[in-house]
């Protein structure tokens, strides 16, 4: 599949709001004031796209020197398992290879866990660490 990636720098919030849709993640669908600060005010954004058609998404947050947080990587369900979300990783960390912590929080599933650890990442508890999280 040919598609390409380039910065996400106009925030259209309907198609913010299916592609959110399209995976379940009702959390940020429910709040769309909140997702568009969100985006406003993340360090990078990437998009994945056919021509003009929004594919796939990746957003971090962090201060691109000492540490990035990949906080959303999604893909409509359609092109998934076609090398967008590793294409979205790949050039993401390619941005901030110098970066000293690249960190992301994921679902606890087989897929997910083998789809990050094929992207180079390694569970906390792999590297002799525990994350914590409050989460209201």
């Amino acid at each position: 599949m040919e598609f390409t990636i380039r910065e996400y720098t106009e925030y259209r919030e309907a198609e913010i709001l299916r592609l959110y849709e399209s995976v379940g993640w009702t959390n940020y669908t429910g709040n769309p004031g909140m997702l568009k600060n969100a985006y406003a005010h993340s360090l990078k954004t990437l998009g994945a796209y056919d021509g003009e058609t929004l594919l796939g998404v990746i957003r971090a947050v962090g201060d691109g020197y000492s540490i990035v947080v990949i906080q959303d990587i999604l893909v409509f369900p359609e092109y998934q398992r076609k090398g967008i979300g590793s294409a979205l990783i790949s050039k993401l960390l390619a941005l901030y290879q110098n970066v000293y912590q690249k960190m992301l929080l994921t679902d606890d599933t087989e897929r997910t866990i083998q789809f990050y650890k094929s992207a180079g990442f390694a569970m906390d508890t792999d590297i002799g660490c525990r994350a914590f999280l409050k989460v209201y």
